[in-house]
């Protein structure tokens, strides 16, 4: 079915009529064919718009190769509750503006960018992407110095202070030929639409654009990357840089009040902290590995007297594997680090646990001792789950009575 395209000469908010033709149930979608049409469909790397027919909110729209064949029909997407509530007939078409505007933008950023790359660099743009919240093009160069990109970004913001008009070229009834296009114009088509920046850029595109150069209002690249043998760069432009300039502020704002430092300075200021932090942190380490030394210490007195005891008197364990057990206050993390200081100087079993966790660790270095098969019965009597090696097991508990339960049978 054949829809009037109007969208490259409307972008206004206010209602615009049309007429709906027909109706398409899509499983849970349904497709809207109008006599006519202010919504832009998907392509070209930019996205469709958005809006509302009669009210209804626009999901999609899309061009798809038209029933029974001749070109392609363009299909306005909503759900399939919404478009119960509709009927052919006269319509009320409603663009989200703000959205179009948006693209629009970005589009001609687009092409304002790629061709700056090729005029400073040689390099040819092979793909792009206009995304919702930033946008890609993938450059045939396996890499752009960041000099070259402070150069591209100049030389483009030159440009928008130019005012340099956007023309569009529809071949035929132009020749094609004459323009010294970005990219090999598409095949099989009876009208090629050419976007030209006047001094800039010659680029086909069926996309929306600018007036003028002075409409895009900034472009700023954000980064690039290897990509595929290639190089992607991403980019916004327009209101987007003025919305991401506003958050980056805001940011500076709060790390400025929190580190008592300019906002200009806050980058240096977050290194410094970084870096306070970092020797506050192996200060830390250090404490906790001198409080483990100590701890282990206390282990390992009681672990003597277990595997030598004094004469006449007889461990309350089997001499074969004598056991230390104890419960910290403590975390689990402490708790490794207590029993990985005390197992290498002893050949007894140290089962330790933290009370905050319900968790529990036993360690042996002592040859001949299985862990597993030492702490499977008590561990299954009450509750817990576990697991590990001959010398190294650990586990967990639902409630703090049955680990001390547990730790009560092993002693």
């Amino acid at each position: 079915m054949y829809t009037e395209r109007l969208y490259y000469d409307y972008a206004a908010p206010e209602p615009y009529p049309a007429e709906i033709r027909e109706i398409r149930l899509q499983g849970d979608r349904a497709a809207i064919l109008l006599d006519r049409t202010i919504f832009y469909p998907e392509g070209g790397g930019q996205e469709a718009d958005r809006g509302s027919i009669n009210g209804v909110p626009l999901q999609d729209v899309k061009e798809a190769p038209a029933a029974g064949g001749g070109g392609e029909e363009i299909l306005h997407i909503v759900s399939a509750a919404d478009a119960e509530t509709m009927k052919p007939g006269p319509a009320s078409l409603v663009l989200d503006s703000r959205r179009r505007r948006d693209f629009t933008v970005q589009h001609s950023a687009q092409h304002l960018l790629s061709g700056t790359i090729l005029r400073l660099t040689g390099n040819y743009t092979v793909s792009m992407r206009l995304g919702a919240e930033t946008c890609t093009i993938d450059v045939d160069a396996p890499e752009l110095s960041a000099d070259t990109l402070a150069r591209v970004e100049d030389a483009a913001a030159d440009a928008i202070e130019a005012g340099a008009p956007l023309l569009i070229h529809l071949c035929p009834p132009e020749d094609i030929t004459k323009f010294p296009l970005r990219k090999v114009p598409p095949q099989g088509e009876d009208v090629i639409r050419v976007v030209e920046i006047a001094g800039y850029d010659f680029s086909p595109c069926c996309g929306t654009h600018c007036e003028s150069t002075a409409q895009i209002g900034l472009l700023r690249i954000l980064g690039a990357e290897r990509y595929k043998g290639m190089t992607r760069v991403t980019f916004i432009a327009g209101r987007r840089v003025l919305a991401q300039s506003r958050l980056l502020w805001r940011n500076g704002e709060t790390i400025s009040r929190a580190l008592k430092v300019p906002v200009m300075d806050s980058g240096a200021g977050v290194l410094a902290f970084l870096e306070r932090n970092a020797a506050l942190e192996q200060e830390l380490k250090a404490l906790r590995e001198a409080a483990a030394e100590q701890k282990a210490e206390a282990l390992l007195v009681r672990a003597r007297s277990l595997t030598d005891p004094p004469s006449g008197e007889s461990s309350s364990r089997s001499a074969k594997v004598p056991l230390v057990a104890e419960i910290y206050n403590a975390s689990f993390d402490e708790i490794l680090r207590i029993g990985r200081a005390a197992q290498k100087q002893t050949s007894a079993v140290l089962l330790l646990a933290s009370r905050d966790e319900k968790k529990f660790a036993a360690f042996c270095s002592g040859k001949g001792t299985d862990l597993r098969s030492l702490l499977k019965t008590a561990l299954e009597e009450n509750g817990g789950k576990g697991g590990g090696g001959a010398g190294f097991f650990q586990g967990v508990f639902e409630t703090v009575p049955a680990l001390e339960s547990f730790l009560g049978n092993m002693i």
